[in-house]
């Protein structure tokens, strides 16, 4: 018999969502993929060779930074969130663990959070509704995990005009109805 499996997105659909409210946008992105890094006790050089090595950066405490082919964005203190293209990365583990070896511990993330992509102007008067952050006064690569909706999120401020959430996948409708609200309720 066939494999009749089909992966859906975290929103339950075949393709990924695109949604556009007024001025802003809100694209589900199931093309990248994510990994938790930490450092393990006392391997600081060989976990930092590692990162050299690969050309992932190690950003510190509230940034996200990106690499030829990794970026990362830090999460707490010696630990980072990877992430890659999914086309050329789909096990991210088993492209990271070869070079940090014991020198770090890697779990796959990517079936445990949904990406939205929120473009459009102006993102801070939408962002004031939605989380304590200020989003007007945080520099283009900020990181950092908040709430929104009684939802723990991460949120990468891009630029003034692109921001990235990333949110528990299983709570992928609710925080995608948070957005939608919020943004008819600012146009």
């Amino acid at each position: 018999m066939a494999n009749t499996w089909k992966s859906l997105t975290a929103l339950g659909h075949e393709e990924a969502q695109v949604v556009a409210i007024g001025p802003y946008q809100i694209t589900e992105r199931c093309d990248v993929v994510l990994a938790s890094l930490a450092l393990r006790r006392g391997q600081d050089a060989a976990f930092a060779a590692a990162a050299h090595k690969l050309g992932l950066p190690l950003p510190s405490a509230s940034t996200h930074a990106a690499g030829p082919v990794f970026s990362a964005f830090w999460a707490t203190p010696e630990m980072w969130f990877v992430e890659a293209d999914f086309a050329s990365h789909e096990d991210i583990v088993a492209h990271l663990k070869p070079a940090f070896g014991e020198a770090a511990s890697i779990t796959e993330q990517t079936d445990a959070w949904v990406r939205f992509d929120v473009t459009g102007a102006p993102l801070a008067a939408l962002f004031e509704r939605l989380t304590n952050l200020d989003l007007s006064s945080l520099p283009d690569g900020f990181a950092s995990r908040t709430v929104i909706e009684h939802l723990g999120v991460y949120l990468i401020r891009r630029s003034a005009s692109a921001v990235v959430l990333y949110g528990p996948r299983s709570s992928a409708q609710g925080l995608l109805h948070a957005l939608e609200v919020t943004a008819k309720s600012v146009i």
